[in-house]
């Protein structure tokens, strides 16, 4: 038996029609998983699975429209015969004031964004916690796993270089590091408080990933880097992948750090 493989696990991929989410769908589709992709956004999830699934994979995905704030219970969406082995949660939500400079960062907009990410991640956490206590019994019994991986960050482990984003327009959003950050350290609550190696949260943090930024910060991102420099989406699937496989399943708490060094 293939440990690493994720051969007809049930996985559920938040934040689907996002850059990293649907590549992670990608990856595990293509490592055996049957995946249920969720994203706030049917119209946009059904536009980006159609561009990356091949006739192959066609029936092993199945799409939900959920939004992680909206108080819906998302297990309850979901065919209750099947037991759900893990879950990837890479959702971003944030308003349309995100993304200001420190000095530019009003209150409301700060309490929002942390309200919006933060506390969808905390909302997707008790549930899938609560999932696993209802259904425990099923799991030790068949002696499966549920493997929760949060999406975190370098920069929810170290402090941005502000250099980078000299003359850019761009920045490092005081939000995204207070989110990235907390999360590692929730998913380790919810660890200590469900106390079972039978179900487990660990966190993948990658470093900067390309996505259209502006040449001279990509060439300064790089200068820190030991020889990719900026990652590409799929740079980061084997990480999750060893997360939700068998490979993994007495690892808890951990925090994969993915930047080519950038943060050495």
């Amino acid at each position: 038996m293939n440990h690493s493989s994720l051969y007809d696990k049930n996985i559920m991929i938040l934040g689907a029609a996002g850059l990293l989410g649907s590549t992670l769908v990608k990856g595990c589709l293509n490592a055996g998983a049957n995946v249920i992709a969720i994203d706030c956004n049917y119209s946009e999830l059904d536009r980006k699975m159609k561009t990356i699934i091949d006739r192959n994979h066609h029936n092993k995905v199945h799409l939900f429209e959920w939004d992680v704030t909206g108080g819906d219970f998302i297990f309850e969406l979901l065919d209750s015969d099947i037991i759900i082995d893990g879950a990837v949660n890479s959702i971003y939500p944030r308003n349309k004031n995100y993304g200001r400079h420190f000095f530019d960062v009003e209150y409301a907009d700060f309490s929002e964004n942390l309200s919006k990410n933060l506390g969808g991640s905390f909302v997707f956490l008790q549930q899938c916690a609560k999932y696993f206590e209802k259904r425990k019994e099923d799991f030790l019994s068949r002696d499966k796993f549920f493997s929760l991986v949060n999406i975190s960050s370098i920069y929810g482990v170290i402090n941005p270089d502000f250099y980078l984003y000299k003359d850019t327009g761009m920045t490092m959003p005081v939000e995204y590091s207070a989110i990235k950050s907390a999360l590692i350290h929730v998913s380790n609550y919810v660890n200590a408080y469900i106390a079972n190696s039978h179900f487990r949260v660990n966190c993948v943090s990658p470093g900067g990933l390309l996505d259209g930024q502006p040449e001279i910060f990509v060439q300064r991102y790089n200068k820190k880097s030991y020889g990719k420099g900026m990652l590409e989406p799929k740079d980061i699937s084997g990480a999750v992948n060893f997360l939700l496989s068998d490979a993994s399943k007495y690892i808890l708490g951990q925090n994969i750090v993915i930047d080519d060094g950038f943060s050495l």
